[in-house]
Parts: C-alpha cells; sequence; structure tokens
C-alpha cells in the first residue's frame, strides 16, 4: 500500500527515473498506475521537484489523448504518482511486433500525439521525451501520451547547465549542443518517431548513445523513402521539415506540425496509405541495435560542461577525453583563425565532441585549488551525517534553515545553498534546508456551504477540490455541500484531493403534461417549481396542433427544483393517402392500411360474411390524420 490508500498489484516497466505499476485505488475502487521515483533519486531535491512539477504540469492539461495524473504524493522513500491506467500497450511494443507501419497506421498513431502535444504547447509546457515508449495504445485504439516527468514551461528555465535529459535518439540538436528545448524540439522528436514507425529504424544509429548525438548534430535525417521505396514524397517532406537541424526551420510547435500532416495526409491516395513496407532483414525487430537496444531506450543523464560567460566551456579547467580512437571524429583540415570568435568556435567546438563521445565516463577536472565542490551525498543526510560530510570536504555549515517537504524525511537535507556539486571556494560555507517532514493540512467543515464557498475554503485550507457528484436531499439547500470525503477534521498532505456532495434540492416528481395545451402544461410545471423551455420546431404528432406533444423528462420521472424540462408542441397530425383495400381480403387490406399509418377495424353487419373488403370509411386515394382508424366492410355470402 502506498499513502495507505493505492495498493500496488504488478509492475509494468521500468524507466531511467521512475517504476511503474499497476495499482488499486482503494477510496474510489478505480485502477490506476503508480508511477514511483526510485528512491536513489529521491534523495536529489531537484529530481524530486522535476518529479512533482510533473504531476501539477500535466493535472493542469485536459485532453483525451495526454494521460491524466490523478495524485501525487510521498510515502516514507517513495515518491509517487497516481495516474490514469490505461490497459493496452506501447507503440514501442507494436515496432517490435510489426517492425514497420502502413503510412496510414502510422498517421493514426501521430495525429492525436500531435494533438496531445498541440494542447501542451498552447498551454505552455514541453514534454522534451518524446518516443515510442511514451506513446501507449489502449485496447480500444485510443492513443495517449504519457510521461510529462521532464515536461517544463516554454518561458522558464529551459536551459540545462549541467546535464542533458532525454533520449539519445530523438534528441533535437539544440538539445545536445545547447541543453536548450522548446516546443520545436518536441516537434523534432516527432519527425524521429514517424521515420522510425514509415521505416521501422531510427535514422541515426550507434553502438554507443555518442555515436548516435554524433549522428543528430551531423546528419539530416534521411527521406524514409529510401529505406521504403514507394513510400509518398509527401510524408518525406513532413519527416524532413520536423526534423531540420535548424530548430527555426521547423514548425513552430506539435499543433503547427499537425496542420501540415493533416495536408499531406490529404493529397495521399489510399494505395499510398496503405503501403506495406518490406520487412527489415537482419534487424533485431523495432530496429533497435547497439546501444538502442538497452540504455539509450531509458531517458537518462549526460553530463555536459558548464558554460562561461563568452558561451564556451569553462575556461578555468584542462579536459582529458578518455575515449576509443575509432569514435573520434575526424574533421576536415582548416586554415587556422585567431581572436575571440575563433577561441568561441573552438571551445563550441570541443564542447559538442565531448557531449557526443559521452562526458560521464571520460572527462574529469583539475581545479585550479581554490576551489572545491559541495559534497552530492549530503542531500538525504540527517543533519549531523551532512555536517560531517561538509567538514570532509574542508567546507563550514552557514545558516540552517527548516522546511516542510513530502519527499524527504523530518530531519534529513532536502537542499543547499550552494547546490550539491556546484563549485564553492575552499573553506567557504554552506546553507542548509532541513526538512520538518510532510505538512499536514485539516479539511474544514465544509457541510451546508455554497459549492463555490466551499471550494474557496478548501484551497484556502491547502487542499484541492476532488470529485463532485450530486444528491438529493430534504434537509440541505440546492447548491451546499452534503458532505465531503474525507470527512471535516482528517488531516491530510497539502494539496490532496477532497470529494464532495453537493445537494440538487428536493426532488421533485415530474407532471405529464402531453396532449395539454401550452398554456396550461407551462403552468403546470412552473406550479411544481420546474423552468419551463419550448423547443425551436414543431412536429407531427396524433396530439391537437399547439398542445404537447413530447417533453424532456417523462412523467413519474424525479427532478430538482429548478430544473428545466423542455416542452415540443405539435403541428397537428399529419394527412395521409389512405390506400384502396376494396375487393382485396381482410388480411391483405389490414397490412396495407396499417403499413401506411392507419389502425384498422373490421365490421361484420351479418353473421356469414366473406374474406373480402366491400367498402372503406375512408375511400381510397382520400387523405385522413397519420393514426387515425380506417372501418372495412366485408361482403355478405
Amino acid at each position: 500500500m502506498l499513502d495507505g490508500r493505492y495498493r500496488v498489484d504488478a509492475r509494468i516497466a521500468v524507466g531511467g527515473m521512475a517504476t511503474v505499476y499497476r495499482g488499486l485505488d482503494t477510496r474510489l475502487d478505480r485502477a490506476v498506475a503508480l508511477k514511483v521515483m526510485h528512491p536513489s533519486l529521491a534523495a536529489d531535491g531537484s529530481f524530486v521537484e522535476r518529479f512533482i512539477r510533473e504531476a501539477k504540469s500535466v493535472a493542469r492539461l485536459s485532453h483525451p489523448n495526454v494521460v491524466g495524473v490523478f495524485d501525487q504524493g510521498a510515502d516514507g522513500p517513495y515518491v509517487f504518482l497516481a495516474m490514469e491506467y490505461v490497459a493496452g500497450c506501447t507503440l514501442r511494443d507494436v515496432l517490435r511486433e510489426r517492425t514497420a507501419l502502413t503510412p496510414r497506421a502510422a498517421l493514426d498513431v501521430l495525429e492525436p500525439v500531435l494533438a496531445a502535444l498541440g494542447a501542451a504547447h498552447r498551454a505552455g509546457f514541453v514534454h522534451r521525451d518524446m518516443k515510442p515508449e511514451n506513446v501507449l495504445i489502449g485496447d480500444d485504439g485510443r492513443v495517449k501520451v504519457a510521461d510529462f516527468g521532464l515536461v517544463r514551461a516554454v518561458g522558464s528555465a529551459t536551459q540545462t547547465t549541467g546535464s542533458l535529459l532525454g533520449t539519445a535518439s530523438y534528441l533535437a540538436p539544440e538539445q545536445i549542443e545547447h541543453g536548450t528545448a522548446d516546443t520545436r524540439t518536441d516537434v523534432y522528436a516527432c519527425g524521429v518517431v514517424l521515420y522510425e514507425m514509415l521505416t521501422g529504424a531510427k535514422p541515426h544509429t550507434g553502438d554507443t548513445p555518442a555515436q548516435v548525438l554524433f549522428g543528430h548534430l551531423n546528419a539530416d535525417v534521411p527521406p524514409p523513402s529510401d529505406a521504403v521505396p514507394g513510400l509518398a514524397a509527401g510524408l518525406d517532406g513532413v519527416v524532413a521539415a520536423a526534423t531540420a537541424r535548424d530548430a527555426g526551420a521547423r514548425p513552430h510547435d506539435a499543433v503547427a506540425l499537425l496542420a501540415l500532416v493533416r495536408e499531406a495526409r490529404t493529397a495521399l491516395t489510399d494505395d499510398q496509405l496503405d503501403l506495406v513496407p518490406p520487412s527489415a532483414e537482419g534487424r533485431a525487430p523495432g530496429g533497435d541495435s547497439g546501444a538502442e537496444a538497452g540504455s539509450e531506450a531509458v531517458t537518462s543523464v549526460i553530463a555536459r560542461p558548464l558554460p562561461t560567460a563568452d558561451g564556451g566551456g569553462d575556461v578555468q579547467h584542462t579536459s582529458r577525453l578518455d575515449v576509443p580512437p575509432d569514435a573520434r571524429p575526424q574533421p576536415a583540415p582548416a586554415p587556422p583563425r585567431s581572436g575571440p570568435l575563433a577561441r568561441r568556435g573552438v571551445l563550441a567546438a570541443v564542447t559538442a565532441v565531448l557531449l557526443v563521445l559521452g562526458l560521464g565516463a571520460g572527462v574529469w577536472y583539475i581545479g585550479s585549488g581554490q576551489f572545491t565542490r559541495v559534497p552530492t551525498g549530503v542531500l538525504g543526510a540527517t543533519r549531523a551525517d551532512a555536517e560531517r560530510k561538509l567538514a570532509d570536504a574542508g567546507l563550514a555549515v552557514g545558516t540552517v534553515r527548516e522546511e516542510f517537504s513530502s519527499a524527504f524525511e523530518r530531519g534529513t537535507v532536502m537542499a543547499t545553498d550552494p547546490a550539491a556539486g556546484e563549485r564553492i571556494r575552499d573553506n567557504g560555507e554552506v546553507a542548509l534546508v532541513v526538512s520538518r517532514g510532510p505538512e499536514t493540512a485539516k479539511v474544514p467543515a465544509l457541510e451546508g456551504r455554497q459549492l463555490g464557498e466551499a471550494k474557496d475554503a478548501l484551497r484556502g485550507a491547502g487542499l484541492a477540490v476532488g470529485v463532485v457528484t450530486e444528491e438529493f436531499s430534504d434537509t440541505v439547500r440546492k447548491g451546499a455541500v452534503i458532505s465531503s470525503d474525507p470527512p471535516a477534521g482528517t488531516e491530510r498532505r497539502p494539496d490532496s484531493a477532497v470529494a464532495l456532495v453537493v445537494s440538487k434540492g428536493s426532488p421533485v416528481e415530474v407532471p405529464g403534461v402531453v396532449g395539454q395545451p401550452a398554456d396550461a402544461a407551462r403552468r403546470t410545471l412552473t406550479g411544481a417549481g420546474l423552468v419551463v423551455e419550448t423547443a425551436p420546431e414543431r412536429v407531427h404528432s396524433a396530439q391537437p396542433a399547439g398542445s404537447v406533444a413530447a417533453q424532456s423528462l417523462a412523467e413519474g420521472s424525479r427532478a430538482a427544483q429548478g430544473d428545466t424540462i423542455t416542452l415540443t408542441l405539435s403541428k397537428g397530425p399529419r394527412m395521409v393517402p389512405v390506400p384502396n383495400v376494396t375487393g382485396k381480403s381482410v388480411d391483405d387490406a389490414t397490412r396495407e392500411l396499417e403499413a401506411a399509418g392507419f389502425a384498422v377495424e373490421v365490421s361484420k353487419s351479418f353473421p356469414f360474411l366473406s374474406d373480402t373488403v366491400a367498402g372503406q370509411s375512408v375511400a381510397g386515394g382520400d387523405t385522413a390524420p397519420e393514426g387515425s382508424t380506417i372501418t372495412i366492410k366485408t361482403k355478405g355470402i
């Protein structure tokens, strides 16, 4: 159990930052997906902040193609999200099984993905980690985008100075080279995903993530028709536009790319849409090879050099690159240049090469002797342990303050200033922020308050408004709260959802007014406390013209005071031509008249009659009201 509420049933998947389980919300009795951050990362304040940001960001998105986030919390060392559970598979599973898709199937997947990302982009968010693993395909065929764990506001800190987050095969050049990400970064990743769906392979491959990154930086994504002969040129154009190495040449967001995709799709014939790509011989299912089949499918953290004011690497350090000779790019000879621009270009080139070749295992810095770094092991440690680790590093403890935290246990260090891993002068002071444990919020008394007032009270108490349902009540006025779940006085973590039951007022039994004149029907319903509206169009019915032909709530059903009943008025019965059935058998005449919309009555004046119709009450060819009765007479024997 997590947080005393979520039962963990089975593991679904393991990623670079978290493990996802299928679970049950025991309070609401519904299946959920539980995304639990790896405990080793829960000690890192920046990862916890990013994890929680996912919940808050996605909770703001309401879109049928975005996996919803229901709740966020922590239970001891476990920081988790409770999310919508989608029964089905991922796009990666589909590609492993089928290698490549027809253009029609690929576009059927891509369009809802772009619709979801478009909603995020227009709401001000960037996903930053689009890949087939994050595209869910439900058993009902619905496509949903998941894992907004790297989501970030478009207008806020979109540059990462110390590390690069993402999956190598789908990173845009600007992410690799500068650590920047905006809506066009997601567009690039979607272009790579489209290429992979059409061809069954990724555009840039290699034995290591470094080689894949080098490909994104230095080579265009090839046209998918190179791998799939006969593929429409329009699809080549979409891939080329989305994966342009110059971010300015791409569609500016997913909405613009979706418009481009739909325009290209309308130009394709059925044969082009249903082109079956050839099987990829000699390739593992899904086109994975080398690093792609292993760690590259997982969102990773790749070290980046810390930039200086002039845009280059940290010039106060020297670097050593420890890589195999055949992995080094071989640049063509170039004439030497001098001056600041040349130095900046060299530094930028060194930065790119270091990124491509993987700094995590190959780079170390030699300081000038005046600086050291704040130990990373301080986060999550007790205050006493943190002070010892700082002392061992030659650093002193500065100010210490306490803050509430749902991610760090009480008494452990949740943040430092400077941050863990940052440079600090020898013998400098490090300020500590120590966790006071989770702050609790008490559910206020809400019974009897109007819904708007109750919502304000919940927000003021640091809680969120959960599901709102309505029930009839003879004791609580309409629009006021009947009860809350959990009830008043219960303590919960901040931002926990509180469900509300709101009164619909005393129930009213709806009177039947069909057949009554419009004015009389209105008086009857308003007298019962209901609001009456009249439909703009009248209909033919058996009721007299101007009277009520139908009512939106049936007679005897329950409604609340003030509910609206819509009345549809009659134009009177429709006049229908009467078939001529004289001379036909009674059975045949009855069937023909009933098929024309009439009721039939058979008149027998004598005890012994034949089965042949001798006459009818309305002559054949004349008209009569639809639904009226036609009397037929039989001949005597």
